[in-house]
């Protein structure tokens, strides 16, 4: 004797039947919304002015963006995640101190650099020219001889001084110098 299915008294809905070349459609909790990003225009020196007013207006539900991202490397612009441009343009409609949106979107591609720190001493190699940035020899340019990737640090002779000197540095305390003796 083959079972019915049990419906619920208060549906409306007809019960799914399973057919053989047919499986149910089942939405899965992880499935991605494809939203996009934005980059819009503000003046300068009041990104974070912009990305707070952008914030409140979000949490009171009074705009339909899903992030604002503010860098301080790109002076003038904040990034705004939406669903469709039409909800970013109205996300930024009346807000003060924004000058205008870039025309089309943001690639991820784009904003990773800013999103995603690299490590110091994947990005140094043996003999290339580095800028000390930080510590006692601030300042100093430098040739790096060893590099050891566990300890996230950098052996460097400097440059500017008048023997041989080699030194241990952080490597977050360095920076690749472009120019002389450099390999890029």
């Amino acid at each position: 004797m083959a079972e019915e299915p049990v419906v619920n008294a208060t549906s409306t809905e007809e019960p799914v039947k399973e057919s053989p070349t047919e499986e149910p459609v089942k939405e899965s909790p992880t499935e991605e919304v494809k939203s996009h990003l934005f980059a819009i225009r503000t003046t300068g020196g009041q990104e974070k002015v912009v990305m707070r007013i952008l914030e409140a207006r979000a949490r009171a539900n009074k705009i339909n963006i899903q992030s604002v991202l503010w860098v301080k490397d790109l002076k003038g612009y904040v990034v705004i995640e939406a669903l469709d441009p039409s909800a970013a343009y109205g996300a930024i409609e009346g807000v003060r101190h924004i000058r205008g949106q870039l025309r089309g979107e943001l690639e991820f591609k784009d904003i990773e650099g800013y999103l995603i720190k690299k490590s110091t001493v994947a990005q140094l190699a043996v003999d290339q020219t580095v800028e000390i940035t930080g510590g006692p020899f601030k300042g100093m340019k430098a040739t790096v001889t060893r590099i050891d990737h566990e300890k996230e640090e950098a052996t460097v002779v400097l440059l500017e001084a008048s023997y041989q000197l080699p030194v241990t540095v952080d490597a977050n305390y360095l920076k690749i110098s472009v120019g002389f003796g450099s390999k890029d």
